[in-house]
């Protein structure tokens, strides 16, 4: 039996990979995984591989098309960006069982208006591409603009995911914005770009700084009855998966702790 498959005997693991090859890898038909995540980090590193040209050149004829009457080369990238995320996602999306996520972007992290816009955007896109709106959660930065935003879409019908979390005040405002979920940083999102920041601990429930926080959150979740769910995110290791948390539980794993955890 494979870490991962032990893992699964205990929490809902999510992909965070936009690598249909990883997802087919790892989820075989009886095993899918529940959700896959992303970010612009994770899109833009599969823009830089070669076997990605055909769909990157179609997200940009994508782009200029819905942008044509727009002379504007920054506006046109971003489309084909979001073009290229949902893309991305379509050829992921046989392999999850739940919703695929695509991330408003960070520099409108403090601009209610212009996330939901983005967010709305998004979604028309994967609609396009023939991913209901109930297939779909969009992340978004969990600063108090963005939360707003996420009151508003989830309102409308558009699912949310407060990211950049944390602390349990950040947890509490997402909850109360009426979140899907929330994805506590594990580890710093460097730890899987950077050789030598990540950190091996013992203990890692007991002695990981996140640890802690995340377990706090949990316990407040409990108290207050919360629905949003937690799905702890920038895990590296096996180690790092640790034990059921608040409702239904939840783990997302980089391509590169699931070839850890399942070689």
């Amino acid at each position: 039996m494979s870490l991962l498959t032990a893992a699964r005997a205990t929490v809902v693991i999510d992909v965070d990979s936009m690598d249909p090859v990883v997802a087919a890898t790892h989820a075989p038909a009886v095993e899918k995984f529940s959700d896959m995540t992303s970010n612009q980090a994770i899109a833009c590193f599969e823009a830089l591989r070669p076997e990605r040209s055909d769909v990157l050149d179609a997200a940009v004829h994508a782009a200029k098309a819905e942008s044509a009457e727009v002379l504007d080369e920054e506006h046109t990238a971003v489309l084909a960006l979001d073009h290229f995320t949902v893309l991305l996602a379509k050829s992921v999306f046989p392999y999850v069982t739940g919703r695929v996520h695509a991330q408003t972007s960070p520099s409108a992290a403090y601009n209610t208006e212009k996330t939901i816009a983005h967010a709305k955007r998004l979604v028309a896109i994967f609609e396009k591409n023939g991913i209901a709106k109930d297939r779909v959660c969009i992340k978004i930065p969990a600063t108090p603009e963005s939360l707003i935003a996420c009151q508003y879409l989830e309102k409308i019908g558009i699912r949310t995911l407060g990211t950049c979390l944390f602390s349990v005040s950040q947890a509490i405002a997402a909850s109360q914005a009426k979140c899907l979920y929330i994805a506590p940083y594990f580890n710093e999102l460097r730890v899987h770009f950077e050789p030598g920041v990540w950190k091996e601990y013992t203990d890692t429930a007991r002695d990981h700084p996140m640890s802690q926080v995340i377990a706090n959150i949990v316990r407040t979740y409990r108290e207050i009855g919360s629905e949003t769910l937690v799905m702890p995110a920038s895990i590296v290791t096996a180690a790092e998966v640790g034990p059921p948390l608040h409702g239904r539980s939840l783990r997302t794993l980089m391509w590169t702790s699931l070839n850890r955890t399942c070689p």
